[in-house]
């Protein structure tokens, strides 16, 4: 009877950790994604500046300038943000640079310069950020997915997270069917 009584305690002691272990794992892939959507805003507050700039030299623009606002705004509103709409900004964003490019005077420009500068450091930083996700998220669905994890988690209804992928860049995975 002791035996079984012992076996049960290490049982749940088990289950405790597991349940922790993953509890944690999930909360470090919650912080890692809001950290993302920190650098996605700072990103985003750029905008304005780098659109009032751009507009002083590119009266002709316009459609763009005000799809970049448009859509910024709108990421900014929402509660539940996704990767999708960032795709969405970050593409109208590198058409902005592309008119830039365009114009000599332009890129000649102290305040564009500046803001070049400022926008290419949170780029990093941001990078940084989606490969802190993407880490976290990898240990929390390898810890969902292997034995004896996936008994726990498929227990306490813990579930998949997704990569952060740019769409232009998502392609199959051979692994997948």
């Amino acid at each position: 009877m002791e035996i079984i009584f012992i076996i049960f305690i290490l049982i749940i002691i088990f289950i405790v950790i597991e349940y922790n272990q993953f509890t944690m794992l999930r909360n470090k892939v919650k912080h890692s994604n809001s950290s993302i959507d920190v650098y996605l805003n700072q990103r985003f507050d750029l905008i304005p500046n780098l659109v009032e700039t751009v507009k002083a030299y590119a009266k002709h623009e316009q459609e763009t300038l005000s799809k970049i606002t448009e859509l910024r705004n709108s990421y900014m509103e929402k509660k539940n943000k996704s990767f999708s709409d960032a795709y969405k900004l970050n593409t109208e964003f590198t058409n902005l640079f592309g008119i830039a490019e365009s114009m000599p005077e332009l890129n000649s420009s102290k305040n564009f310069l500046q803001l070049q500068k400022a926008l290419i450091k949170q780029e990093s930083q941001l990078q940084a950020a989606r490969r802190i996700y993407n880490g976290d998220v990898t240990l929390y669905n390898t810890k969902l997915t292997t034995f004896p994890g996936n008994i726990v988690g498929r227990f306490f209804k813990f579930s998949e997270c997704e990569l952060f992928e740019i769409e232009e860049y998502k392609r199959k995975n051979p692994l997948e069917k």
